[in-house]
């Protein structure tokens, strides 16, 4: 089992920046993928990053490009999301996540989850 703890949320103004965490712990990560989702009020869950806990490589959502940057700090199991100009539509709560193997878009492809944390842009 893989367990995994988000941080770093709360309440923000349009064009803030905020950086999230997801710390992990349990079985290894080498051969995972780890991505980030969210979940705005009312609405599906919509996948925006993903990280290839070796190598690094990356993935984002259209919606985020440019603003956000996912990273992980291979020695303290830890990935975070950088989340720059921040609009009142990133408002959501959000949620990290790991799957064996490579990248995917689809939630329902990730096994392991977060509780979430909630992200609020508002002026």
């Amino acid at each position: 089992q893989v367990q995994l703890v988000e941080s770093g949320g709360g309440l923000v103004q349009p064009g803030d920046s905020l950086k999230l965490a997801c710390a992990a712990s349990g079985r290894t990560l080498s051969s995972r993928t780890m991505a980030w989702f969210r979940q705005p009020p009312g609405k599906e869950r919509e996948f925006v990053a993903a990280i290839r806990w070796s190598g690094g490589s990356t993935n984002y959502g259209d919606s985020v490009k440019g603003r956000f940057t996912i990273s992980r700090d291979y020695a303290k199991k830890t990935m975070y999301l950088e989340m720059n100009s921040l609009k009142p539509e990133d408002t959501a709560v959000y949620y990290c996540a790991t799957k064996i193997g490579g990248y995917s878009g689809r939630y329902h492809d990730y096994e392991y989850w977060g509780q979430g944390t909630q992200v609020t842009v508002s002026s």
